[in-house]
């Protein structure tokens, strides 16, 4: 890690240092789109040491976890410019920070002082397995990670299906349930025997952000990393991401952003891309006027519909800048054309049936009340 004495923590989002941050995350994205020489895709650690050094995973914490104690709308404003920056690290940073915050706030005392002040100074990685608990894998009859009550803690089997950064994860905190039905969230170590982090999934994507499958055999966790539970619907706590329900949608309006903002340099060339550009940050700065409302607790709409709109912007701003592009857009290193592909994540990302419902109905141009 790069000595955090020659970077400036960005305490407030007006700072100017995180526009020096994220021109330097903008740089290096291109480099997440590419396998290395070894034929995998690079984990940002470059990125992520970046945003240690400015603070970044301080925003999300109070001050007495050691962090800023950034409120909701400062958060929003900081993901609006890290996504715009680039989509792969802020989307590690939201499953890094959802760990961080479920073990600062769990109330469990010996998590937190073993695991966050490393967390907060970048220097340990822990990430998240609970899709499985919230939009995947659910309709499934039989729980894919399972655990089993025993009188010093726990014992899971099975598995956890999309878990970001595992095979560099130092902790993963799991969600799992037991044959009654209750539910836990608890640390899990990964140097603990019976845990396999599988090579990560190829994806669409964002395949840097080295998201994949973790199997667990027979592993037996302490009591003393339990963080919520057992209890029916553990996630109902929600002890997870400040922002709660607006975080995909955030990032969604970042990456229009960066995409908005390229027609635009585009158009000083070219008059004709003009009116699109204008049109569509119209409808992108009405979106972000929403969401930051929101953040403030003044929802003018349903956190649903406001993920169906984002979803549709994201997706017809990126392809609208891949025809501004024109064919040096469907070249594989144009920022464009990973915009694009980044814009799909939205689809799939935490969504819920009711978004997925009215996506389908709109490419379908079926009209929903």
């Amino acid at each position: 890690m790069l000595d955090r004495k020659e970077s400036v923590e960005i305490r407030t989002p007006d700072d100017p240092a995180l526009i020096d941050l994220c021109r330097q995350l903008h740089e290096l994205s291109g480099s997440l789109d590419f396998r290395d020489a070894t034929g995998n895709y690079p984990w940002p650690q470059k990125q992520l040491e970046l945003c240690a050094q400015y603070g970044v995973f301080r925003w999300f914490l109070e001050p007495e976890y050691g962090g800023f104690g950034w409120n909701d709308h400062d958060l929003t404003l900081g993901y609006l410019a890290l996504s715009a920056a680039c989509q792969t690290t802020t989307f590690v940073i939201t499953q890094r920070t959802g760990a961080c915050r479920r073990i600062a706030l769990s109330g469990n005392d010996f998590a937190r002082e073993q695991l966050i002040p490393a967390l907060l100074d970048g220097s340990r990685f822990s990430t998240v397995g609970i899709s499985h608990l919230t939009t995947s894998r659910r309709h499934l009859r039989q729980a894919v990670l399972r655990a089993e009550e025993t009188k010093s803690g726990f014992i899971l089997n099975g598995f956890s299906p999309w878990v970001t950064g595992a095979i560099h994860a130092d902790t993963i905190v799991a969600g799992a349930q037991l044959d009654d039905g209750r539910q836990i969230l608890t640390v899990v170590p990964t140097e603990l025997p019976g845990i396999q982090a599988e090579s990560p999934a190829d994806l669409v994507a964002l395949s840097a952000s080295h998201t994949g499958k973790v199997s667990l055999v027979d592993v037996e966790v302490d009591r003393q990393w339990l963080l919520a539970g057992p209890i029916e619907n553990v996630m109902a706590q929600g002890i997870g991401a400040r922002t709660g329900g607006l975080q995909t949608s955030t990032l969604a309006i970042g990456l229009t952003g960066a995409a908005i903002d390229f027609i635009f340099t585009e158009s000083k060339n070219r008059s004709d891309l003009l009116p699109p550009a204008e049109a569509l940050n119209e409808e992108r700065e009405a979106l972000k006027t929403i969401l930051l409302q929101s953040a403030l607790g003044a929802e003018t709409c349903g956190t649903e519909e406001l993920r169906q709109r984002c979803n549709s912007l994201v997706l017809r701003s990126t392809q609208a800048a891949l025809s501004a592009a024109k064919g040096m857009g469907f070249v594989a290193g144009h920022p464009v054309g990973r915009w694009c592909r980044e814009a799909l994540f939205f689809m799939v990302w935490s969504c819920p049936q009711p978004v997925v419902n009215a996506q389908m109905c709109q490419l379908a141009g079926i009209a929903t009340e």
